[in-house]
């Protein structure tokens, strides 16, 4: 027969066990996260932020980099396209969202109503470029200050865009090198500069990057299949490589 004290000893180890089992749940659910963050953070987002380039791209520097040296995040993305650079620069020369577009995913970007339409040739009238020159991000009506300006640029070889405030906080440079007379190696890199507040800084990147980068592949997928596009359709109908012929 139990005794009132033996009942009472009783409910306190039962108490201390739930609340012992309590800690132990909560410390898994902690170690979980925190194993989740650090496996976004180390491993997932590199190879998000860095898509198609090698190391030795990632840690090269691009023209542009000295408009931002010190950048609060920064992303370089590669892809081959199998054409070459001269059948891939007016596809960068005519980006805008009053031009060609972005080449990326359309849908998502004028959910928000940024008013994109991705052209799908390249438009003589839109091939005039010069350093200074405004590539709008979205409608002027609704977006009027989202815009960026050519900061530099060598035909065939780079373009760099960036936000000509003071500071800057957007570059966005484009490499094209060639791999042989038929095959492009075309290089994005995005550097932006993030607010001081550390709040806003990791809730920025966490908001920011897997936005950007999803774009940015889009973009890339959509340049290669234009170029290469272009490329068999004048190839088809000359007989001949119209690359090698520029």
């Amino acid at each position: 027969m139990t005794t009132a004290r033996e009942s009472d000893q009783l409910t306190s180890d039962n108490r201390a066990s739930t609340t012992m089992g309590r800690w132990r749940r909560r410390i898994r659910w902690m170690a979980g996260v925190a194993f989740l963050v650090t496996a976004y953070w180390e491993l997932l987002r590199p190879r998000m932020l860095n898509w198609g380039a090698t190391p030795a791209e990632v840690a090269r520097p691009f023209p542009g980099d000295d408009l931002l040296p010190d950048p609060g995040a920064e992303s370089t993305m590669a892809v081959d396209i199998s054409a070459s650079p001269d059948a891939v620069w007016p596809w960068l020369v005519q980006l805008g969202q009053e031009q060609a577009g972005f080449y990326s995913y359309e849908w998502a970007e004028n959910l928000v109503g940024l008013g994109i339409h991705n052209a799908t040739q390249i438009q003589p009238e839109w091939q005039d470029l010069e350093v200074g020159d405004t590539v709008r991000l979205g409608r002027a009506d609704r977006f009027p200050d989202a815009t960026l300006e050519v900061a530099e640029f060598d035909p065939e070889e780079s373009l760099v865009l960036w936000t000509p405030d003071d500071p800057t906080w957007w570059v966005w440079s484009f490499v094209l090198e060639p791999i042989d007379e038929m095959t492009t190696r075309l290089l994005v890199r995005s550097r932006i500069r993030l607010p001081e507040n550390p709040v806003v800084r990791i809730s920025s990147l966490v908001a920011l990057d897997p936005v950007s980068s999803l774009m940015t592949c889009g973009m890339l997928r959509g340049i290669r299949s234009r170029a290469e596009r272009l490329v068999r359709t004048e190839t088809a109908a000359t007989g001949s490589d119209p690359s090698r012929e520029r």
